[in-house]
């Protein structure tokens, strides 16, 4: 087999192994980049550890794939949407976390979990297709788009940073993607986050050109090389001793979760569309949200933030055309490996901001992308009233709710986000005016018409040897 003469086809990836160990674990440190940034936010936002938030980043991969039959390319890693229930439980101070009601807010957390498990049993029981009769790709497309528009000011917002290492990043990626050959092609991201810090280091430390934001080396200096991941007094197991503080975390956070579940879809149809294969009817989506939930729980238990799958690695999968599963479980051994080495966190974490948005402006495009071909792919026709003010409303919500509703329980503060607002208007609204011309099995496409690369066919013999 001519590994190093490899020609991604249209229909890319499937089976990473036939372009070498070496090749399969620089795809795993591109979608370790990828995740990184997001994933280190959480934690920074909140008052959490980043290497615990690291090793459960990892485990929790690791654990959804398991119970996903090892079919799923998806990484989980910190979830925003729990932001609010963190903020309202444990509220920094002038920058300085609340450590003592955190474990109680990661109990909140670990509860709002559990109910993955209750929509998993109600999926498992009564079909998935009954219940994907609640997001047809009117409701799903529009979701995936506002999942990666959504995140565009992010992406701006670091690159305001410094503008021109953002350019330096996004040119380096596109000119990757689109003039490189073999390996190179497939690897853009961790290229051009290569070359842009290369470049951050030697224009902004040494040659000192305005404009160009150096490269912060304290964190590094000062950080430990080993250093165990897990503070036992930031567990719920050590950390919740007040009963009532307790209840109150678990009522202010818990209705949260019925937003991630609606976003938890979403996802799970991005990767679908992304890799042409329909992960929602097999393994199943019961399986992807008990992988999810218990992914949550364990990692809220111990002292880390929620998990959910991430579009920014459905970008790498994307544009790498790469959609071997094993890869993204090599980015979570990575992941529980650095989380024992504080110093790579803090290597990683040094890496400007600016950089990061100039990757994002691909990533997060590449997302929104998918949501309108999955729109197209399913033929929803616009010239139907409903549904367009289906998609109307959800995106308009996304993008236009930007800081989400905010509502008290019991003296608590707690927001939900704008995508959870328009996933859970777009599904109502859908159910309330349904289209009687839909079928639940337009929403799931079946496998057979999903051309996948197989090694011991001719077919895949002749593309490997391309």
């Amino acid at each position: 087999m001519a590994k190093n003469k490899i020609k991604i086809g249209k229909d890319g990836i499937y089976d990473a192994r036939q372009l070498g160990g070496g090749r399969m674990v620089v795809l795993g440190i591109q979608h370790l980049f990828a995740m990184f940034g997001a994933t280190v936010t959480v934690p920074l936002l909140t008052g959490l550890d980043v290497s615990t938030t690291l090793l459960f980043a990892g485990l929790g991969t690791l654990l959804f794939h398991c119970l996903t039959k090892f079919k799923v390319p998806a990484f989980l890693g910190s979830s925003f949407a729990f932001l609010g229930g963190y903020f309202a439980i444990a509220p920094m101070q002038d920058g300085v976390p609340n450590v003592e009601k955190l474990p109680y807010a990661c109990l909140g957390v670990a509860c709002a979990g559990l109910l993955y498990f209750i929509l998993a049993a109600v999926i498992k029981i009564v079909g998935v297709h009954k219940v994907m009769k609640l997001f047809p790709p009117v409701v799903t497309g529009p979701i995936i788009i506002a999942i990666g528009l959504g995140l565009a000011p992010s992406a701006v917002n670091n690159c305001k940073n410094s503008w021109a290492l953002a350019i330096i990043a996004l040119v380096l990626v596109v000119a990757f993607n689109i003039f490189g050959r073999g390996m190179i092609k497939i690897v853009p991201i961790l290229l051009g986050v290569v070359g842009a810090y290369l470049a951050a280091v030697i224009l902004g430390n040494v040659a000192n050109v305005p404009g160009i934001t150096p490269v912060d080396f304290t964190g590094v200096k000062e950080a430990a090389w080993i250093g165990f991941p897990i503070n036992w007094s930031s567990t719920v197991f050590g950390g919740v001793h007040d009963k009532g503080l307790a209840i109150s975390a678990i009522i202010a956070i818990v209705p949260i979760a019925f937003a991630t579940m609606m976003e938890h879809i979403g996802d799970i149809s991005a990767i679908s569309a992304t890799v042409g294969k329909n992960y929602i009817d097999e393994p199943g989506l019961h399986r992807t949200l008990l992988g999810d939930g218990l992914a949550t729980v364990l990692a809220s238990l111990f002292g880390a933030p929620a998990n959910t799958t991430y579009g920014e690695n459905t970008g790498v999968l994307a544009l790498s055309k790469v959609y071997d599963p094993r890869v993204v479980r090599l980015a979570a051994y990575f992941a529980m490996f650095f989380s024992f080495c504080p110093k790579f966190a803090a290597l990683i974490q040094s890496i400007p901001a600016a950089v990061v948005g100039g990757i994002s402006f691909v990533l997060y495009g590449m997302i929104s992308a998918i949501g309108v071909r999955n729109i197209v792919e399913a033929k929803v026709d616009f010239s139907k009233a409903r549904n367009t003010i289906v998609a109307a409303l959800i995106l308009v919500i996304a993008l236009g709710l930007t800081g989400g509703i905010t509502f008290t329980v019991k003296g608590t503060t707690i927001t939900l986000t704008a995508l959870a607002v328009a996933s859970i208007a777009g599904i109502v609204i859908n159910a309330i005016f349904p289209d009687k011309d839909f079928k639940a099995e337009d929403a799931i496409e079946s496998d057979k018409n999903v051309k996948t690369i197989n090694l011991d066919s001719d077919y895949g013999k002749k593309k490997a040897e391309e």
